[in-house]
């Protein structure tokens, strides 16, 4: 990304949503914009791991994890993937596992978060449904912007 959101809520204001749930920034890349796609989950990143198995097609995946951190939601594995299938990031309302090895792939990734606990693997949950946290509504198609700074969203 090569505008910084600070400068791009500037030129845009309030037509920009600003998340105001505070991240930690755990990939290899800090700076990421993308098509938002959605999951809805607790505890159980099943339908994560088969989504970012996928094409990404430079899209940053908003997962709603319910803001747990009883379970990590992604691991290095499953990060790895989604490098390789061309996501842009994943941003998750919850915890991210293998902190070292996700902070060395080039990958934007932002979480409350990490516990070494495993979540459960049913694949529970719901793909491309609105998901709301830190003030904002994250719906599916809509472009997020990441970085230092934080989130936004249009509309």
């Amino acid at each position: 990304m090569k505008t910084s959101t600070a400068d791009l809520y500037d030129e845009r204001g309030d037509e920009l949503a600003s998340v105001s749930l505070q991240f930690q920034d755990l990939g290899g890349h800090v700076g990421f914009t993308g098509p938002i796609r959605t999951v809805r989950c607790r505890e159980d990143n099943g339908i994560i791991k088969s989504l970012l198995n996928s094409p990404g097609d430079g899209a940053v995946l908003v997962v709603d994890g319910a803001g747990s951190l009883n379970t990590a939601l992604m691991g290095d594995l499953i990060a790895g993937a989604a490098v390789e299938n061309g996501w842009a990031g994943v941003v998750i309302n919850g915890a991210i596992r293998d902190r070292a090895a996700v902070a060395k792939l080039p990958l934007g990734v932002k979480a409350l978060g990490s516990n070494p606990r495993k979540s459960a693997k049913d694949a529970v949950g719901e793909i491309d449904v609105p998901v709301e946290f830190g003030g904002v509504t994250f719906r599916p198609g809509a472009t997020l912007y990441a970085d230092e700074d934080g989130i936004l969203v249009e509309p």
